[in-house]
């Protein structure tokens, strides 16, 4: 029989008030009559803040026959504060494209070819050019309590680096933001200080390369330019034919970090 949790419909009990607020989620464990498959399961599930405020405990009671209570607490046990920070100073891309042409200047015998807006063009490549685009970086530091930075969820942290957001995220589109990981440290017996990093970059629809239009990105797939060989102004020369965008980095619930 598979170890199920689901949360109550009386669950949610919340208390608001500036000096001390308080939450509380109720959940029903079933499946199993082993209390430590009952708490591996209460602490994979329970996020880590709810309403704003960060988890604090959780308890456990044996109903019978294979049936758990469950209850997660969440209010200030810390007066430090989660901190939040952020830069938009860009990354740096090798692009083969320019947005437009803006000019073209022959000679009086020879107009100059048209390329597309291919940039850096020689008779055997297109080197392009670095241009700075925009990058949104962020960091989170959160003060975890210990019961719930379980090797699971530092687990969890590691599978999560390197992908991007398969839902909305931090405000972000699908797509748009990736996890470059976390790192923390515990403090005395009670929590953890864990720094989150991110980077965001915008999904983009209707581009155009060349003659090619209808392209749709997300923010982190990466986009190349076929070229062939063309003529123009009697002059052999290089046109894109054809562009790729390709997935790179695999897509994961972000959220499920619980912050």
């Amino acid at each position: 029989m598979p170890v199920t949790i689901i949360e109550k419909f009386d669950s949610r009990e919340a208390t608001e008030g500036v000096e001390q607020p308080s939450a509380e989620l109720l959940f029903v464990v079933t499946g199993t009559q082993d209390e430590l498959t009952v708490r591996a399961t209460v602490e994979a599930t329970v996020p880590a803040f709810y309403l704003g405020l960060p988890f604090q405990e959780y308890h456990i009671k044996h109903v019978g026959n294979g049936i758990w209570d469950a209850s997660a607490r969440y209010g200030k046990h810390d007066p430090k504060e989660s901190t939040f920070s952020f830069d938009t100073g860009g990354g740096t891309q090798h692009i083969t494209q320019s947005i437009t042409t803006v000019a073209k200047y022959g000679t009086p015998d020879h107009g100059a070819p048209d390329f597309k807006g291919a940039i850096g063009v020689t008779t055997d490549s297109v080197e392009g050019v670095d241009i700075t685009v925009p990058v949104y970086n962020f960091t989170e530091t959160h003060y975890l309590p210990s019961s719930l930075v379980t090797p699971e969820y530092k687990a969890l942290l590691f599978f999560l680096t390197g992908k991007t957001n398969k839902s909305l995220f931090k405000g972000f589109q699908p797509g748009e933001v990736l996890f470059l990981g976390a790192s923390g440290s515990k403090r005395g017996k009670d929590d953890w200080e864990i720094t989150f990093r991110f980077a965001a970059s915008p999904n983009v629809t209707g581009l155009k390369v060349g003659d090619i239009t209808g392209i749709d990105k997300r923010g982190w797939e990466y986009l190349w330019v076929r070229y062939a060989d063309a003529e123009d102004e009697k002059v052999l020369v290089k046109q894109p034919i054809a562009v790729y965008v390709e997935k790179v980095y695999e897509e994961e619930d972000l959220n499920a970090m619980g912050i």
